[in-house]
């Protein structure tokens, strides 16, 4: 840890920590309106398709940072051009466009690199495509923030209508807010978080920085505000972790980067307090439990209609083992709808209601199912059995009032009136 600070005494190490906290905010919250518009591959293609800016942007300045800002941001919008007159006006699917688009503009590239190779002027890409933060200098520090700052204060003035043209861009037209300006305006600016990326982590790398901290904050949130502060924090993490990782374990800082992102992302993934696979495999369970136990008080509810209920007749309706239904059936009693006595059952006055209400929801979804969907009587047993755990009362309501309040389901037996 004193050496790690040591190190950030260097200006180098300052100057690569301020451009790494800068890309990784900038490209979390433009990321966010990147993922919701569904233009990561747009992204990934406008990082590879600048190529041919900087490489002709060498020919005509020189070693320039700012003539490589201009070349790559023109050979990006060229590509946003280009994709978009493709996908509107081409019969070609917008995957494949955007294909088509980037890899002839990187080819085109390549090409001319190999030919200015071929003249002894040696144009070294890897720093381009990979990233080289550490030797980042004054001037792209400076070109860095500009960028920077320029994406978010035009997210900020612009959100407003980059969240209707997002959402419900047919009312956004209607409002009259031109969604292509915005389309090609939001592809301005990811032009320019490439640029601004590329010697942070790279052309290749920098789709990493945009698209992984939302999808972050998309699992973490629902609500756009709280997903872009989510995802810039995301993004400023993943950045400094990166850069720090990369210095303590001598890697490159580009991709220890874009791995610490993916490694957050699967942290969310695992433990999202709403989408998360741990909450998700708990809610299922719950959800299981709570099936088996009301179709344990619904066929309790029918054997008690036929005269009396044992263990064994009940677990023979059931499908599943005597111990679990013992625990579903201590679960029911404790909550006042059954009394056990050894191998004898019986339902409460309550236990009865709420075995109602499930032979209510079953045989109500049964009739609509044949007179208002068609199915045959053989077709509408397994759907709903499963649907009368899910059928809410306001639904039931409303299902019944549709049929015309029916006693009768169509196997013939009553169904129960409303408890």
């Amino acid at each position: 840890m004193e050496s790690l600070l040591e190190i950030f005494q260097y200006p180098w190490a300052i100057r690569a920590l301020i451009a790494s906290s800068m890309v990784g905010v900038m490209c979390g919250v433009l990321g966010c309106f990147i993922v919701l518009r569904n233009m990561a591959m747009i992204g990934d293609a406008l990082a590879h398709a600048i190529l041919p800016g900087i490489v002709f942007a060498f020919i005509i300045f020189g070693y320039s940072v700012l003539g490589f800002f201009m070349g790559a941001v023109v050979a990006g919008f060229v590509t946003a051009v280009g994709i978009t007159w493709i996908q509107q006006n081409v019969g070609t699917k917008s995957d494949a466009a955007i294909g088509i688009v980037f890899t002839a503009m990187f080819s085109i590239g390549v090409m001319a690199i190999s030919g200015i190779n071929r003249e002894g002027v040696h144009l070294d890409m890897e720093d381009f495509l990979f990233g080289n933060i550490l030797g980042i200098s004054d001037q792209d520090l400076y070109l860095t923030g500009f960028i920077t700052f320029y994406v978010l204060a035009s997210i900020i003035i612009f959100y407003r209508y980059l969240f209707i043209t997002t959402f419900q861009p047919v009312i956004a037209e209607t409002m009259g807010v031109s969604v292509k300006t915005l389309h090609y305006f939001l592809m301005l600016l990811l032009s320019f978080a490439v640029v601004a990326a590329l010697r942070t982590v790279g052309v290749i790398l920098v789709v990493a920085m945009l698209i992984t901290p939302a999808s972050t904050a998309l699992l973490l949130s629902n609500r756009l505000n709280k997903v872009v502060f989510i995802s810039a924090l995301m993004g400023l993490l993943a950045a400094v972790t990166g850069l720090v990782i990369a210095i303590q374990f001598d890697t490159t800082p580009g991709p220890a980067m874009a791995v610490t992102s993916t490694a957050f992302y699967l942290i969310a993934v695992i433990a999202s307090p709403e989408k998360g696979l741990v909450v998700r495999y708990f809610r299922k369970r719950k959800l299981r439990l709570r099936i088996q136990m009301e179709d344990t008080l619904k066929q309790a509810f029918r054997l008690q209609e036929k005269g009396q209920i044992t263990l064994d007749d009940l677990a023979s309706r059931l499908g599943f083992g005597k111990s679990q239904l013992r625990r579903h059936l201590a679960t029911l009693k404790g909550k006042g709808w059954m009394d056990v006595q050894v191998d004898m059952i019986s339902l409460s006055e309550s236990g009865q209601n709420q075995a109602k209400r499930l032979v209510r929801a079953h045989r109500l979804w049964e009739t609509y199912l044949v007179d208002k969907i068609g199915l045959s009587e053989e077709q509408i047993h397994e759907e709903a059995e499963k649907y009368e755990h899910l059928l809410t009362d306001d639904l039931l309501d409303e299902v019944d009032q549709t049929l015309g309040y029916p006693k009768i389901d169509p196997h013939g037996s009553p169904i129960p009136d409303k408890q």
